[in-house]
């Protein structure tokens, strides 16, 4: 038997191959108390049964993301399937039987640095899209911007950034979705937004964090939804940049894609906390909200994070930042680790497929909402 994770996004720690069942522990993020992403290779004899258990699963960043979780899987890395897991307060078991010499084992399904450098050099090629490196990480990679329309002509603005915890793979998976049916000539509904509209997507805010291994933070430790308020090139410089080029051109719509370890559901997270928060705020989520429901099964309203008290939102929080400061829509979208309870399957739950699905069914939200702006009020204003 042999368990290894040294490869991008791979994140185990091997304790006692000799137990039963074979001990492991899942590794905190750099300089941060915050883990609960792993991701490993599993190799051993086909037919054998492989009980593990993750000793340190009760002092993860969200212990009740392991209650009702099942482990995603993969012998290709293509297709994901799910293991079912039981959590007893402490720690997580779960058994693998080898159909296949080894098996990639996840918390979700991973979203690769080679993908997204795939994505990138795949929308590029399309003639609406304009590439752009805004910068370094602290780890030396590319910070990368995708502005799809023309920005010079465009009446509206939008502004869609993933994976501020990388962990959260969900969000480029989402994010890929939203470029294949944006990009899609033979989508009417995606012809006629970008007829008007310019579109500033940050695919990947966490480059480092992404590559590490990590749940919540970057390469040293900041937790970048947490850093709008006063980013450093030092400290942030992921937040720094993006943060830079939404002030100079302004935005319409800013939507925060993540990932929810406890809950199952899809749903929004809005700034009703934020000083001027204000009955046109309040329109405007409302139309969203409407609008996304109407057109997807998978995006509900019942359920969802309670709601911050008028003047006592955390302004360090990017939603919270881009509502207050551009005095306009801006939702975090939150989508399960585990499945959608509302529509579960037993078999992949929670997916990348369905993530995509959903990213094609926000185009009528954004649509909708838009169009409601144009009937009635004032163009938002652009700082300076």
């Amino acid at each position: 038997m042999h368990i290894t994770s040294a490869f991008d996004g791979g994140n185990i720690t091997l304790v006692n191959a000799d137990s039963s069942p074979i001990e492991l522990a899942i590794r905190q993020d750099n300089n941060s108390d915050f883990y609960q992403w792993f991701y490993f290779r599993l190799e051993g004899r086909v037919g054998d049964s492989y009980p593990l258990r993750f000793v340190n699963a009760g002092k993860a960043a969200y212990p009740a993301g392991w209650d009702n979780y099942r482990v995603c899987a993969s012998y290709d890395r293509d297709h994901w399937f799910r293991l079912d897991a039981h959590y007893d307060g402490q720690c997580l078991d779960f058994t693998v039987d080898l159909e296949q010499p080894s098996v990639y084992l996840a918390y979700f399904a991973p979203y690769s640095w080679e993908r997204h450098l795939n994505l990138l050099a795949w929308a590029q090629g399309h003639d609406q899209v304009q590439l752009e490196t805004l910068g370094q990480t602290l780890d030396g990679r590319d910070m990368s911007l995708l502005t799809i329309g023309d920005a010079a002509t465009a009446k509206h603005r939008v502004w869609m950034i993933a994976r501020q915890h990388p962990g959260e793979t969900m969000a480029e998976w989402f994010v890929e979705g939203f470029l294949e049916s944006l990009l899609d000539p033979a989508n009417p509904g995606a012809r006629q937004l970008l007829a008007d509209t310019v579109f500033y997507l940050v695919p990947n805010m966490n480059p480092d964090g992404s590559v590490r291994g990590h749940l919540r933070t970057n390469a040293v430790g900041a937790n970048l939804n947490r850093e709008w308020s006063n980013p450093t090139m030092e400290r942030s410089p992921e937040v720094y940049l993006v943060r830079q080029r939404m002030l100079q051109v302004g935005g319409d719509i800013f939507l925060d894609i993540h990932g929810d370890e406890a809950l199952p559901v899809n749903f929004v997270a809005a700034c009703e906390g934020i000083p001027g928060y204000d009955a046109r705020h309040a329109e405007l989520e409302q139309r969203f909200k409407q609008a996304f429901v109407a057109v997807s099964p998978d995006f509900q309203t019942g359920r969802g994070y309670e709601l911050d008290k008028p003047g006592e939102a955390n302004m360090t929080v990017g939603t919270n930042w881009c509502g207050h400061q551009f005095r306009t829509l801006a939702l975090t979208l939150e989508m399960p680790f585990k499945d959608n309870d509302e529509l579960p399957d037993t078999g992949e739950g929670w997916s990348p497929d369905r993530c995509r699905q959903l990213a094609q069914d926000i185009l009528f939200p954004i649509r909708e909402t838009l169009a409601h702006m144009d009937s009635g009020r004032n163009p938002v204003d652009t700082p300076a």
